[in-house]
């Protein structure tokens, strides 16, 4: 009888214990999760756009940070226009779907270059003054957005067509 008392305190001692150690680092076990699968989309994207520089496990740049790539939008912002002040921002997807690119120079400027041609699906202009031109070829302007029309959430029915841009600077 003693022997049983002794098994069931051993037990139940031994119980708890892998509770609390099953249950406490669990939410470090999700975090570690989601840090792989962020640095897995990261090689993943970096494999298909070559030539960044990685920023953080959620950024690259390009020619010395004249374009940022973010790869996945902050929790609570998918599907609202979020580019940062002094940006013109365009996405893959309609209704500001990340990924997102962000450019500021002002002129002409070949999304090619950032192997970014052909998948423009909305865009946001978050500057004080002029317009970007979201164009096919040098001829052809699709749409714009600008200091007064700030937001295109849907690019139809030019969605995946631009490979240029012009952005005019007063």
């Amino acid at each position: 009888m003693v022997h049983a008392i002794r098994f069931r305190a051993a037990f139940v001692v031994l119980l708890v214990g892998l509770v609390l150690v099953g249950t406490g680092p669990a939410p470090a076990w999700a975090a570690m999760g989601d840090r792989a699968a962020a640095r897995q989309e990261l090689a993943r994207f970096l494999a298909a756009h070559p030539g960044g520089t990685v920023l953080n496990d959620n950024e690259v740049s390009y020619h010395g940070g004249a374009l940022v790539v973010t790869l996945r939008a902050p929790v609570g912002t998918y599907g609202f226009a979020d580019c940062p002040w002094g940006w013109f921002c365009f996405y893959e997807w309609p209704n500001y779907g990340y990924p997102r690119g962000k450019l500021s120079s002002c002129g002409w400027q070949n999304l090619a270059t950032w192997q970014w041609q052909f998948r423009v699906e909305s865009a946001h202009y978050n500057l004080g003054s002029g317009y970007v031109a979201f164009r096919y070829g040098y001829d052809t302007e699709l749409f714009r957005v600008s200091a007064s029309n700030r937001v295109r959430s849907d690019a139809a029915p030019w969605r995946n067509w631009a490979n240029y841009v012009y952005r005019y600077c007063p």
